[in-house]
């Protein structure tokens, strides 16, 4: 199975499509994992115009979006259990925050967003996963969403880009 993964989009009611570069490498998912900020509803609707989604929702959207996909989950994809949070709180790093959340589940992968950082690490047998943003990248150098398959192991990977039109 193979997995997009993106956070962090902040997009406004007014932009009208996703990034080319991450619309082109996204092609030939079988599901899409957000990790919240999408800050608009409608950004749903152009994700799932690529594929199925599971989400939840950041410190930046509504109630909407909140009612929607709630704030914590735990996906059972294939023989694999994936927590899925978005990694905002007090104290700590979002990274610590992240793998707190998770601590008494134990899944194999846990996918956070929040800093905008790109971050993959092995961490007591879990990864640890942040795509990073595919729209507003802050510090970082470029836009990024990852890509993570489930076979036999565990693959992700981080895919980079300069423009988000």
């Amino acid at each position: 199975m193979r997995i997009g993964v993106i956070s962090d989009t902040h997009l406004s009611p007014r932009v009208q499509k996703l990034p080319d570069a991450l619309i082109t490498g996204l092609q030939g998912v079988d599901l899409i994992i957000h990790a919240g900020d999408w800050v608009s509803e409608h950004v749903v609707d152009l994700v799932e115009r690529i594929a199925p989604c599971e989400a939840v929702a950041g410190n930046n959207d509504g109630p909407d979006i909140i009612e929607r996909f709630g704030l914590r989950k735990i996906l059972s994809v294939g023989n694999c259990q994936i927590g899925l949070i978005h990694g905002d709180g007090f104290r700590k790093t979002t990274e610590e925050r992240a793998r707190e959340a998770f601590q008494a589940e134990r899944p194999d992968i846990v996918i956070f967003g929040h800093s905008h950082v790109p971050y993959k690490q092995m961490m007591n047998g879990i990864l640890m996963f942040n795509p990073g943003s595919p729209t507003d990248k802050r510090r970082q150098p470029q836009y990024s969403y990852g890509i993570i398959e489930l076979g036999d192991s565990i693959h992700a990977e981080h895919f980079f880009y300069d423009s988000k039109v």
